[in-house]
């Protein structure tokens, strides 16, 4: 039993004292601890040794305490584990030396066995599961079909990902193989983190608004939908759309209890497209956390307001950004802890 459950009862549209609060990204990034861990093993090391994964896990935790722990790790383990070689270069970024550019490449990717290919991720999980001692859910999570898809036919990371655009209207059917392929190994791997102990499930959609609405039918929601559908029943579901708002009013009709939102789309808009079917999360633009300490605690409880305390979870609008300073994370939380409907 949860010490700690306003994040699930959010979720279940439940009403709250105050909405609960964590922030994507929170695992590393700005945490001086962290910087130590990345000085010393590389960044799949850390995603590949359950008790290193585990610790960055905690990390935020211990420090800042909001009200849920995400699993530190990478939508790239996906990729890696259907046989496709992943490197993260230093300045660079995610680098996949091979990419799936033609109907022969993707013929060639597997649909891992999970336990094998990702057991690491599973262990990481209950190892973390264990020091949360029931205080507060754990969220474990996947990138899009269409987010990973990007990745694997681009080849590095892109503003406009145009070769994996182009894979998509010039070879439709060789697109949504690999696409189909990502989606199975998702449905999957995301299974798999529930039965070691995930609480809550969060799919990134990253790239999706680099499409037109109709575009992101056919080649992001269309899998999305599929993930969800597999496995609601399992464990609670956020879809993460960056850049999405059009897309939000199918999307809460969906088997899905959470969505969240970015910055570029009001609370208001929000809770009109979604009409009260689904938890809203976000949408605090991570820039303004470089605000002086008293404007962050008045941005958020102004935040809160616009969205409503209830059917809500305060989070930022994309991750926290690696130079934000740790006391002005902390004031972020604390906003919403010190928070009164």
């Amino acid at each position: 039993m949860l010490k700690n459950n306003l994040f699930l009862k959010a979720l279940e549209g439940k009403s709250v004292e105050r909405p609960p609060v964590w922030m994507m990204r929170q695992a590393g990034r700005t945490l001086p601890e962290y910087r130590k861990l990345r000085e010393k093993y590389d960044f799949f090391t850390r995603c590949q040794t359950p008790e290193l994964a585990a610790e960055i896990t905690m990390q935020p935790i211990r420090r800042l305490k909001p009200d849920a722990a995400i699993l530190f790790s990478d939508i790239l383990v996906i990729p890696q584990a259907m046989g496709v070689e992943v490197e993260l270069q230093e300045n660079i970024g995610p680098v996949l030396p091979s990419p799936m550019r033609s109907k022969k490449d993707i013929q060639q990717i597997i649909i891992p066995d999970i336990r094998e290919r990702l057991g690491y991720v599973l262990e990481a999980i209950k190892i973390t599961k264990e020091l949360l001692e029931n205080e507060i859910p754990l969220i474990g999570f996947a990138g899009s079909p269409w987010t990973v898809f990007c990745y694997m036919v681009e080849g590095k990371g892109s503003k406009t990902f145009s070769k994996a655009k182009a894979l998509c209207f010039s070879e439709p059917e060789v697109a949504h193989q690999l696409l189909q392929k990502i989606t199975d190994t998702t449905i999957a791997y995301l299974k798999e983190k529930v039965k070691a102990g995930a609480d809550v499930l969060q799919i990134f959609d990253s790239w999706g608004g680099l499409l037109s609405p109709a575009d992101y039918q056919e080649f992001s929601w269309k899998y999305i939908h599929q993930i969800v559908e597999a496995v609601a029943e399992w464990a609670p579901v956020i879809v993460y759309g960056k850049g999405t708002w059009f897309a939000l009013e199918k999307m809460s009709k969906s088997k899905v209890s959470g969505l969240g939102i970015d910055w570029t789309c009001t609370p208001e808009l929000a809770r009109k497209l979604t009409g009260g079917r689904v938890a809203l999360q976000g949408n605090f633009d991570p820039s303004q956390l470089f605000a002086p300490l008293a404007d962050i605690k008045r941005k958020v409880h102004k935040m809160i307001e616009e969205f409503g305390p209830d059917n809500y979870i305060v989070n930022l609008g994309h991750g926290i950004l690696p130079n934000v300073p740790v006391d002005h994370a902390q004031a972020f939380v604390d906003a919403v802890k010190s928070y009164k409907k």
